[in-house]
C-alpha cells in the first residue's frame, strides 16, 4: 500500500513553519476562529458525509424498479383516459412512501442523536484553556493534550512529548509500540519513521503529549487510506437472516407475477391492465415495508436501552446482546466497588514500613505511562517525607511484564524503581531488607516466608503490588528493561476494593436469564476467590494464565464448560478465551474499559464499555454503559431480545401472509373471467397493511419469550411460513366461493367483498402472531391494537364512501359483513389451534435435533438448544 507522501512529509518539516502554515501557537486556537474552520474543513470524521437534503432523500425512495414501472403503467392509463386511476395510484404511492420514508428518518435521527451522546472526546486548547470537546469538531490548528488510553484524533506534530509511546500498527503493521519524539526530522519515508508525528487512529499506549493538529477527517493519512481500512464489519446471523427472508418472498412473488401475467395475457384480458395489475401485486407481495419495520424496531429498543443507561452505538448489536448467553467481565468496578484504598504497606518481614510506601508514591508520582486506579489511590493516601528526587527515564509498564520501573536521581545518587506484579516483582528480585537500610540475600527459607505473606493477603482479599528498588551507577541516565534484575524487595503495597452489594444479585439474574458470567481478570486467584466467596458467587472452575499458556486450543475448548474465573490473564489471553467461547457455538459479550481491552472488545459478538472508559476501549465497543453495573446489562440483555422479537413478528406474520396471498391470487387468475383485483384496489390494500403494522416495534412482548437467549431462525420461519399461509388461502378461496355462488357476485362485487375479506385476515392475525398465549390473555399495546382494528374498518367503510367509485368499490349486502364476520373468527380460531400445534411440534423437533447432536442435555449450548423452539 502506498503511503500518501503530503501526509508523511509532515515529519520532515521544521515545526515552527508548520505552526506558521496552520496559523497557529503552542497555546492553541481561539474559540471563534475554531468555528470559522469548522466551517470550511467540515467534521473530523471519516465516515462523515455530507447530508443530502431531505427531498433528495425522499426521491431516493421512488428509485424502487416496481414502483417506476407501476408510475409508467398508470401513465399510459391517463394517456388512454383513465385519468382518475392514474391520481389515485400516484396518491396511494405517494402515501405508502411518505409513511415508510417519515418513520425511517425519525429512526434514524433518533440512532444519531444516541451516538453523540456517547462521541469520543479530546482535551483541546481553546483561548488558552483546557476544554473537552467531540473529537469530530477539532480542526487544523488545534492544540491536543494527550495520555494513555487515547486515540490520536487526527494528523498532527507533536510540541511536548514525555515517554511516549504510541500503537500504529492499523497504518503499519507492526505490532510493538513506537516512541515519539518532539524533534525535527531531516527525512520520513514512511509512517514508521515519522517519530515525531501522530496519525489519527492510532493509540497511545503510554506517556503524555501536546500536538498540532494538521490535518483532520479525509484528508489525514487514515483518511487517503480509509477504502481499504475502513470495511464494513461481517453481517451478522439477524441481518443475514433477513436479508434471506427478503430474498426469499422476493423471488416467490416474481415467479407468481409472471404467471398472473401470462395467464392475463393467455385468457386474452387488457394487456396494460394485466401489466398494472401484475406490478401493484409485485409492490403488494414485496416486504418493502421490512427495512423501516426493522430500522424503527431496533432504534425504538436502542431508545428504551439509553433509558436503562445504556447506549447503542451499532444498531446490529441488539440481536447480539439479545442472543448471547455468555458475558466476560473483569472482576474491579463490576463485582467490586471500584472505589480502592491502599490500606497497608508492609515490608518482607510484614511489619509496616513507611519505606514501601515512600517507593510505591514515588514510583506512580514520576509514572507517565498507563496509570491505574492502585497508582491513584497511593497518590491520594498521602505524602511521605524525603521525595526531593528528580525523574531521568522510565521503563513504562505493558501488560506482557506486568511492571513499570522509574529512575530517579537525587543529590548524584540513581535509584531505580520498580512496581508490579508480586509475582514477577519477587522473581527478579535477589535481596530483601529485613531492616531499614540492610539489604540481606534472599535464601530459601526468607522466599518462602515472604510468598506465604503474599498468600495470606490476597486469602484476605487484598490487592497487592510488589516494591522492589535497585541502586544504580551514577552515569546512568537511561532506564531499560534489562535493569529489572538483582533487586532489592522492599514490600507489598496491599490494597482494598470492596465488593457491591448488588453484584450477587446482577450475576443471579443474569444466570437465570440463560447468560453464564465468567470472570476474566488479571488479579490473582486469592484475591478473586475472596471477592466470589463473599458475593456468593461459586467458583466452578478455574484456569490462571500460566495455565492457559501451556494449554492446547481443544483442551481449553473441553474445560470451557466448567470453569467461570480466569486469573492472572494477558490480553491476547484474554481475546483466546473469547475465540474459544465462540467456537463452541456460544453467542459471546465482553465487558471492559482499559487500554488491555481493546483487542477482546474487538473479538467479542457484543463489546461493551463504560462512558469513562480509555478511547480505545469505547472506540472497540458497539454498546456503552452510563452505569458500571452488572444489573444494568441484564436490562440490556431483556431489551435485545424484546426487540428481536417484535421485528420477529412482522416477519412471521408477513411470511405467511404473503405466501398466502400469493397462492390466493394464482388461483384466482386461472378459474376467474376477470381480475381478482384492481391494480389500484391491491395498492391501497397494502398501503392501509402497511399502516396497520406501525405499532409493531412498541409491542409488548410476553415474558416467557426473553427468558433466555433469542437467536434468529430462518427455519422456523420458513416452516412457520409454509403450514400457516395456505390457512390464508383456504379462507380465501371459501371467500371467492361464497362470492360467485350464493352472493352472485360480479367483477366489482366480487373484487370489493375480496379486498375487504383479505384486509381483514391480514390486518387481524397480528393478534395470533404475536404471541405464544392465547390472544385472549396477552394483550397487545394499545397502539398495534387500534391501527390493526383500524384499518379493518376503515377497509369496511371505504366502499359505502363518496370515495368507493373512485378505487371501483360497490356497497356489500349486509349478509356479506355476517358471513364476512363468522369467515374471520373461523379463520383466527384455525389459526391460533395450528399455530399451537406448530409450536409444540416445532419444540419437539428442536430437542430431537440436540439430542442428536450431543448437545443435549449438557452445559450451556444444550440449555440453548432446548429452547430454540422459541428463538426466531
Amino acid at each position: 500500500m502506498e503511503n500518501d507522501p503530503d501526509s508523511v512529509a509532515l515529519a520532515s518539516q521544521p515545526l515552527d513553519s508548520l505552526l506558521a502554515g496552520v496559523a497557529s501557537t503552542a497555546g492553541g486556537l481561539s474559540g471563534a476562529e475554531a468555528d470559522a474552520r469548522l466551517t470550511r474543513c467540515g467534521s473530523n470524521d471519516l465516515s462523515a458525509v455530507r447530508r443530502r437534503p431531505l427531498w433528495l432523500q425522499f426521491l431516493d425512495r421512488l428509485h424502487n424498479p416496481l414502483l417506476i414501472i407501476l408510475l409508467l403503467a398508470s401513465g399510459f392509463s391517463a394517456m388512454a383516459g383513465d385519468f382518475y386511476s392514474f391520481a389515485i395510484v400516484v396518491t396511494i404511492v405517494f402515501v405508502s412512501v411518505v409513511l415508510d420514508f417519515v418513520q425511517e428518518v425519525r429512526a434514524n435521527n433518533t440512532i444519531e442523536d444516541l451516538r453523540r451522546s456517547v462521541a469520543l472526546r479530546a482535551r483541546v486548547l481553546r483561548d488558552g484553556q483546557e476544554r473537552e470537546l467531540p473529537v469530530e469538531r477539532l480542526v487544523p490548528g488545534d492544540v491536543v493534550q494527550l495520555v494513555a488510553g487515547d486515540l490520536v484524533p487526527a494528523d498532527a506534530r507533536l510540541i511536548e512529548a514525555r515517554d511516549l509511546f504510541v500503537n500504529q500498527a492499523l497504518l503499519t503493521g507492526e505490532p510493538y509500540p513506537t516512541e515519539k519524539h518532539v524533534a525535527d526530522l531531516p527525512h520520513a519515508a514512511d509512517p514508521s519513521e515519522a517519530t515525531n508525528t501522530l496519525f489519527m487512529g492510532t493509540s497511545v499506549i503510554s506517556g503524555t503529549g501536546r500536538a498540532v493538529i494538521l490535518r483532520t477527517g479525509r484528508a489525514t493519512l487514515l483518511g487517503a487510506m480509509a477504502h481499504s481500512l475502513k470495511a464494513p464489519p461481517p453481517p451478522t446471523d439477524f441481518e443475514i437472516g433477513v436479508r434471506h427472508f427478503g430474498l426469499l418472498i422476493l423471488r416467490v412473488t416474481v415467479f407468481l407475477v409472471l404467471f398472473v401475467l401470462l395467464a392475463n395475457v393467455l385468457f386474452h384480458r387488457p394487456w396494460l391492465e394485466s401489466l398494472m395489475f401484475a406490478v401493484a401485486l409485485a409492490v403488494g407481495l414485496t416486504p418493502e415495508l421490512l427495512p423501516m419495520v426493522v430500522t424503527v424496531t431496533l432504534a425504538r429498543g436502542a431508545l428504551r436501552l439509553a433509558e436503562r443507561k445504556v447506549i447503542v452505538k451499532r444498531l446490529t448489536a441488539l440481536h447480539n446482546l439479545g442472543a448471547m448467553d455468555v458475558l466476560c467481565t473483569d472482576k474491579t468496578g463490576t463485582l467490586t466497588e471500584a472505589r480502592i484504598r491502599l490500606v497497608r504497606h508492609i515490608d518482607a518481614q510484614g511489619e509496616d514500613s513507611d519505606e514501601v510506601f515512600r517507593l510505591a508514591w514515588l514510583n506512580s508520582r514520576f509514572e507517565s505511562g498507563i496509570r491505574s486506579p492502585l497508582d491513584d489511590a497511593i497518590l491520594e493516601h498521602g505524602q511521605p517525607d524525603a521525595v526531593d528526587w528528580h525523574k531521568l527515564d522510565e521503563v513504562p509498564f505493558d501488560f506482557e511484564r506486568r511492571r513499570v520501573s522509574v529512575l530517579l536521581e537525587r543529590g548524584g545518587q540513581h535509584l531505580l524503581i520498580v512496581k508490579g506484579a508480586p509475582e514477577d516483582v519477587l522473581r527478579l528480585s535477589t535481596h530483601y531488607e529485613p531492616g531499614p537500610g540492610r539489604p540481606s540475600a534472599f535464601d530459601i527459607e526468607a522466599r518462602a516466608r515472604v510468598r506465604r505473606l503474599f498468600e495470606q493477603l490476597g486469602d484476605d482479599g487484598f490487592r497487592v503490588l510488589g516494591i522492589a528498588s535497585r541502586v544504580v551507577g551514577p552515569d546512568q541516565r537511561e532506564a531499560r528493561v534489562t535493569d529489572e534484575t538483582e533487586l532489592v524487595f522492599a514490600g507489598f503495597a496491599a490494597f482494598l476494593d470492596p465488593p457491591k452489594a448488588d453484584a450477587a444479585a446482577a450475576v443471579h439474574a443474569l444466570s437465570k436469564a440463560g447468560v453464564a458470567v465468567k470472570i476474566l481478570t488479571g488479579d490473582n486467584d486469592r484475591v478473586t476467590r475472596h471477592v466470589c466467596r463473599d458475593l456468593g458467587i461459586p467458583v466452578t472452575g478455574l484456569i490462571s494464565g500460566d495455565e492457559l499458556r501451556a494449554m492446547s486450543e481443544e483442551a481449553l475448548r473441553l474445560r470451557l464448560a466448567k470453569v467461570n474465573v480466569f486469573c492472572r490473564l494477558s490480553p491476547p489471553q484474554k481475546q483466546r478465551v473469547l475465540l474459544a467461547l465462540k467456537q463452541r457455538g456460544h453467542a459471546v459479550g465482553f465487558l471492559g474499559d482499559g487500554i488491555n481491552d481493546a483487542a477482546a472488545l474487538h473479538a467479542a459478538d457484543v463489546g461493551i464499555s463504560v462512558d469513562g472508559a480509555a478511547d480505545v476501549a469505547k472506540d472497540a465497543a458497539s454498546l456503552i454503559l452510563l452505569e458500571h453495573d452488572l444489573s444494568v446489562i441484564h436490562g440490556g440483555v431483556l431489551e435485545g431480545r424484546r426487540t428481536v422479537e417484535n421485528v420477529t413478528k412482522y416477519i412471521l406474520m408477513g411470511s405467511s401472509s404473503n405466501f398466502g396471498n400469493m397462492l390466493s391470487m394464482a388461483g384466482a387468475a386461472l378459474v376467474l373471467p376477470f381480475l381478482p383485483m384492481l391494480p389500484i384496489q391491491v395498492l391501497l390494500n397494502n398501503l392501509l397493511y402497511d399502516a396497520s403494522e406501525i405499532g409493531i416495534p412498541f409491542d409488548r412482548v410476553d415474558p416467557e419469550t426473553i427468558v433466555r437467549p433469542v437467536r434468529w431462525n430462518m427455519d422456523l420461519i420458513r416452516r412457520f411460513m409454509l403450514i400457516l399461509g395456505p390457512v390464508s388461502s383456504l379462507f380465501d378461496f371459501l371467500t371467492f366461493y361464497a362470492l360467485l355462488t350464493i352472493f352472485g357476485a360480479g367483477e366489482a362485487l366480487f373484487q370489493t367483498g375480496w379486498f375487504v375479506e383479505s384486509l381483514a385476515t391480514q390486518a387481524l392475525i397480528i393478534f395470533v402472531i404475536r404471541t405464544r398465549r392465547s390472544p385472549l390473555v396477552s394483550r397487545p399495546h394499545p397502539l398495534l391494537a387500534a391501527l390493526s382494528v383500524g384499518m379493518v374498518l376503515l377497509a369496511a367503510l371505504i366502499p359505502l364512501s363518496p370515495l368507493g367509485p373512485l378505487f371501483g368499490f360497490v356497497s356489500l349486502p349486509l349478509g356479506y359483513f355476517i358471513f364476512l364476520a363468522g369467515t374471520v373468527a373461523a379463520y383466527l380460531i384455525l389459526a391460533e389451534s395450528i399455530k399451537r400445534l406448530f409450536y409444540r411440534w416445532y419444540g419437539r423437533q428442536a430437542r430431537r435435533g440436540a439430542m442428536a447432536a450431543g448437545r443435549f442435555p449438557h452445559g450451556p449450548s444444550s440449555r440453548r438448544s432446548e429452547h430454540r423452539a422459541h428463538d426466531a
